[in-house]
């Protein structure tokens, strides 16, 4: 058992689990888990986010779909917010969430699927091609490196990088490029 594992508020704590039944993985009762019309209009504003280059378009639709967008977020060209639960996002003031990253409220798995906020800090710097798992929060002034896998919190003022993210010393300058 690792550090983590006894970590009484590790993201796998603070996930809200939905059991499903039956012979097939929990993918296939989606439609159970989310209207299938909420899917389709959260989808087509997803695909607008990540298509738009007007950064206060991208930062207006995050609002209209639930999540909590503060001033000054930058919402790179093809990131990804979560289609089913963007409601659970929180990217607070000056953060930027960088080129191709997926921010993911959601995880379908066998027999069940969870549901978790993400809370990007302020300040924060999400590099291109990273993911964010359900249940993470990354503090204030943190930085994710390029293609990084978040699967843990990221302490404020502090650089990740690597499958899965972990401290690295020194940082990175340019973590959203």
């Amino acid at each position: 058992m690792s550090d983590s594992d006894s970590d009484p508020d590790r993201r796998h704590d603070r996930l809200d689990r939905h059991p499903t039944v039956g012979p097939r993985n929990s993918l296939w009762h989606w439609p159970d888990a989310k209207h299938p019309l909420r899917v389709i209009v959260n989808y087509l504003a997803v695909w607008l986010i990540r298509v738009s280059p007007s950064l206060r378009a991208k930062n207006w639709l995050l609002r209209r779909l639930g999540a909590t967008v503060e001033p000054g977020v930058a919402f790179g060209l093809e990131a990804t917010p979560d289609v089913f639960w963007p409601e659970h996002l929180t990217i607070r003031a000056d953060a930027i969430v960088g080129y191709d990253a997926t921010l993911l409220c959601h995880e379908f798995l066998q027999a069940e699927y969870r549901t978790g906020e993400v809370v990007v800090g302020e300040r924060a710097m999400i590099g291109a091609g990273a993911v964010v798992l359900p249940g993470v929060e990354i503090g204030a002034d943190a930085k994710v490196a390029a293609n990084s896998l978040v699967t843990e919190d990221v302490a404020p003022e502090t650089t990740v990088a690597g499958i899965p993210a972990r401290p690295v010393e020194g940082g990175v300058g340019s973590a959203a490029d």
